[in-house]
């Protein structure tokens, strides 16, 4: 491919020589010489014992830094993944190197403009307005202890509960005081359903089935659970009056009408901003299919690298690990990998085609521009201009995100 450069580099004479004294300063602490204490011997002494080559590789290690800013240097090229390194030649005298490395690939654009896609129009019906209505009563009830009756959809059980699988306890599957809404979904299939119609103090035994598509060493597998019913609750919807206006305490809504504008301007917005995402999804994979770009394996597997980075940190902000995900879903990294390939080539071919438009259509972003975008996220975001900065990347970032979106302003165009 004419995106993949192979750039020799000898390191030799007196750099060469600095990096094998590196790598002694850094070996005479480690090894024993005998009639010597540890980090003593001098460098003709371990050399006769231990042989020069004892220090190749780490000096090598020491060098290779130094060698790549050179060949990026004389070679002027801009690598877009890691690049891939070999030793050519290696002794006392010199190393020589050779890096692979990968820059951006060719890109030929297609059409871009006047793609056709046509952006649905958004519509609120009075039965959406109806069931957020519904919704916001619920959030709002009140939970009180169901004194006589029995289990029916839609209230809360507290239940003990104990699992076994293969007659022996389910790993995990033992609850005490656990409160579980009726037609939640929260459990297997059948557990809820088996609880209908029990009364408090009652005990049943349910003998289920893990779904097919569960954790792999459970999935499919007998279950037994046995559960005792503590207390039954239920949920005291209120009524559309004044006290739940003034519970609710949205500016300016205080009867239904206004409360159902409100709902209706907000299900307006979050419909809006759902067909503006999949108005330029469908744009943006329309002037994908027309450019021509070839896509080497090591771009790809460096974005699903980010991508992997990324979905980690939204583990750990869960309280979560890789580990975790991993062992609850019995899958591995080379699963997510293989997962995420499809999503990292679409990424890069649309970072590649927006890259591409700025410079088709010399699209430029002026200082002003720049400082406009960083004062308004920092407003947004409540944090200071400095702040923001730092956590997006400075002002070149903010550069480069006002011109993927000037960009992307082009194809919108009808």
């Amino acid at each position: 491919m004419k995106n993949v450069h192979e750039i020799t580099i000898t390191v030799e004479g007196q750099d060469w020589t600095k990096a094998i004294d590196k790598a002694f300063n850094k070996k005479k602490n480690e090894v024993k010489i005998p009639g010597f204490r540890k980090g003593t011997v001098t460098k003709e002494i371990y050399i006769k014992k231990m042989g020069i080559e004892s220090l190749f590789i780490d000096a090598s290690d020491i060098a290779i830094e130094d060698a790549y800013v050179k060949a990026l240097k004389d070679s002027k090229l801009e690598p877009v993944c890691e690049p891939s390194v070999s030793i050519e030649k290696i002794d006392k005298e010199e190393i020589t190197y050779k890096f692979t490395i990968i820059t951006k690939p060719e890109i030929k654009l297609g059409k871009y403009t006047k793609l056709g896609v046509k952006k649905e129009k958004v519509e609120v019906s009075k039965e959406e307005i109806n069931e957020e209505v519904e919704k916001l009563r619920n959030n709002m009830a009140e939970v009180i202890n169901k004194e006589n009756g029995e289990i029916v959809n839609g209230n809360i059980a507290v239940i003990d509960f104990e699992g076994f699988v293969d007659g022996k306890p389910l790993d995990g599957g033992k609850g005490t005081d656990y409160s579980l809404e009726i037609g939640s979904n929260s459990f297997i299939p059948g557990f809820e359903e088996g609880l209908l119609g029990l009364k408090v103090g009652e005990t049943k035994e349910l003998n289920l089935k893990f779904p097919k598509d569960y954790v792999e060493h459970l999935k499919g597998k007998d279950v037994k659970f046995n559960v005792t019913i503590k207390e039954i609750k239920e949920r005291s919807i209120p009524e559309l009056d004044k006290d739940f206006f003034e519970d609710l305490g949205i500016k300016d809504v205080t009867d239904k009408k206004s409360l159902e504008e409100h709902i209706k301007h907000e299900i307006e917005e979050k419909k809006n901003d759902e067909v503006e995402n999949k108005y330029i999804d469908e744009l943006l994979h329309k002037a994908t299919d027309n450019m021509k770009v070839e896509l080497n394996e090591e771009i790809i597997h460096g974005e699903i690298h980010r991508m992997v980075h990324q979905y980690q940190d939204e583990l750990r902000y869960q309280g979560a690990s890789l580990e975790q995900y991993f062992k609850m879903t019995g899958t591995t990294m080379e699963d997510l990998e293989n997962m995420m390939k499809p999503q990292a080539e679409a990424r890069l071919k649309t970072r590649y085609l927006l890259e591409s438009i700025v410079e088709e259509e010399k699209i430029k972003v002026d200082k002003k521009e720049v400082k406009e975008e960083i004062k308004k996220n920092a407003e947004k975001y409540g944090m200071k201009e400095e702040e923001f900065l730092d956590a997006v990347g400075g002002e070149d970032a903010i550069e480069y995100d006002l011109k993927m979106h000037k960009a992307l302003d082009i194809i919108k165009e009808a």
